[in-house]
């Protein structure tokens, strides 16, 4: 495109070419992901000083217009006027991540841009992320899943530094999901599970199920990042229903006991207690029962069905991108429920 550069405008130059900029991007001219001129190269072309190009550059990073890429050069970031930009920044892209992170593209449409980051349950990287950011989005959509599960005094210390990094967000811009913090003040948007309640009462909604089984064991992995209120609700509905329970770090080393009920939240894990089942000619349902977190297409056709435990994850996109859409805040709690098949 041609930038329009009046000398005798009484606009800034440098306004004017932060308006030619915004103008390409309204008229199609100007197109997401497509590279800018240089600093040098705009200077040199329009006769104009490096520092009234850097400073039109600056403006438009901040309002999140265009982005620096460090030995490439500048780009432009928004596809038209009017659109959201949002952050989102997930704990990891599991399955079920996924759902939710394609049912907020669907659901925004074309009336937002979602860039999509990863921090590893890490606080430091989350931190990183935040601080690179802020103030070039609408929205900042985080899942704040950051736990220690080896102790529970550095994973307290954990939480509320990153209550800390998220109390730098303006409220009105930020969006928990799967997890709302109670302790964080504001008035942001948050459409979250409460796991341990949600975990005791779909157990609670299937004991016709597990009333056959004498024991439940909750296989609850030690080197993967899971919310610790999870085994609350399996030890609260332990001991409400009077049942044996127990809890395993892994199914590695651990023979498939009949008469037991095991929640599995991995995948590696259901697929050794389904081949175990098999190889011991026991029956899912009858013999052996398995609960698996979290839904996929797989577990309803997995060894004739397999019975889960889940949030509605494509509801929990919908839900917030709605929210962001109408520029509401507010809390709401996702649906969790027992999917029922023949391995309980």
């Amino acid at each position: 495109m041609n930038f329009s550069i009046n000398e005798n405008s009484s606009t800034p130059k440098y306004r004017q070419i932060v308006d030619s900029i915004l103008h390409g991007i309204e008229i199609g001219a100007l197109h997401r992901d497509e590279q800018l001129p240089s600093i040098n190269e705009l200077s040199e072309e329009y006769y104009l000083a490096r520092d009234t190009v850097e400073k039109a550059y600056n403006v438009l990073k901040k309002e999140g217009v265009i982005q620096s890429v460090r030995g490439k050069g500048y780009f432009i970031r928004r596809e038209g006027p009017g659109q959201l930009r949002v952050l989102l920044l997930m704990n990891k892209l599991s399955a079920y991540k996924k759902i939710i992170y394609y049912s907020l593209l669907n659901t925004f449409g074309d009336k937002a841009i979602i860039d999509l980051r990863l921090h590893h349950h890490d606080a430091a990287r989350f931190a990183q992320l935040l601080r690179e950011n802020l103030g070039q989005y609408h929205y900042y959509v985080v899942m704040p899943h950051f736990y220690d599960q080896t102790a529970t005094d550095a994973a307290t210390a954990r939480e509320v530094n990153v209550l800390n990094l998220l109390a730098e967000i303006p409220s009105n811009e930020l969006v928990l999901l799967d997890k709302d913090l109670p302790d964080l003040r504001g008035n942001h948007i948050a459409v979250f599970q409460q796991f341990s309640s949600d975990l005791y009462a779909a157990l609670e909604s299937g004991a016709d199920l597990l009333e056959k089984y004498r024991k439940l064991t909750l296989i609850f992995p030690k080197d993967v990042q899971y919310p610790r209120e999870l085994i609350q609700g399996f030890q609260n509905y332990g001991v409400h229903y009077r049942k044996e329970f127990t809890i395993l770090g892994t199914t590695q080393g651990h023979t498939i006991e009949p008469g037991t009920a095991y929640i599995v939240l991995e995948d590696s894990d259901l697929a050794q207690l389904v081949r175990q089942a098999r190889y011991h000619n026991l029956q899912l349902g009858r013999d052996v029962g398995i609960l698996s977190f979290n839904e996929t297409p797989l577990k309803e056709v997995l060894a004739d069905g397999i019975t889960v435990v889940s949030t509605d994850h494509e509801q929990m996109g919908q839900t917030a991108a709605r929210l962001m859409l109408e520029r509401k805040s507010g809390k709401v709690k996702n649906p969790f429920q027992l999917i029922r098949r023949g391995s309980l």
